[in-house]
């Protein structure tokens, strides 16, 4: 069990994808680094008190990598992808899983773990899990990686 499997269990959302685990692997990489790697996201990680704020490591996105909010704890290509991260109100997780659901199809999952010390990360989870924010967010990245990986699929003559 990873360290970010020992976290408590927030929720799991999935989506089934029309490509196989290799093309929603690089699509998962590409959309997890766009949609953290702004500049207004290291704005908010730092305003957060986030472990990580900048990117850094090595690309592709792999163990040891890092952007605003996360770092790669764990990366088995086609398979897995475990973010790890922290700040002042929290310790949490977000792990995908792909699994290969037939024959070019792949059901990806996310996963979110979190501990939330304290009355501050009470409240801070009352925000964000409580008012649902954190549902909308796994959803539209999971929708995110299926539109990427999906228009990157090759089309028979007949589509």
């Amino acid at each position: 069990m990873t360290p970010a499997e020992q976290l408590p269990h927030i929720d799991e959302h999935s989506v089934e994808i029309e490509a196989p685990p290799a093309a929603t692997w690089k699509a998962l990489l590409r959309v997890a680094e766009g949609s953290f790697g702004s500049s207004r996201t290291a704005r908010f990680a730092r305003l957060l008190g986030c472990a990580d704020t900048s990117s850094s490591g090595p690309r592709p996105l792999t163990e040891g990598s890092a952007f605003p909010g996360f770092h790669v704890e764990v990366a088995k290509p086609h398979s897995e992808l475990a973010l790890r991260g922290s700040h002042r109100f929290s310790d949490y997780a977000l792990i995908f899983r792909l699994d290969e659901s037939s024959a070019g199809r792949t059901r990806l999952r996310a996963e979110t773990r979190a501990v939330f010390p304290g009355l501050k990360g009470a409240t801070y989870k009352a925000l964000v899990i409580g008012t649902r924010g954190h549902v909308l967010v796994t959803r539209r990245l999971l929708n995110a990686v299926k539109h990427r990986a999906e228009a990157a699929r090759p089309r028979s003559p007949a589509q």
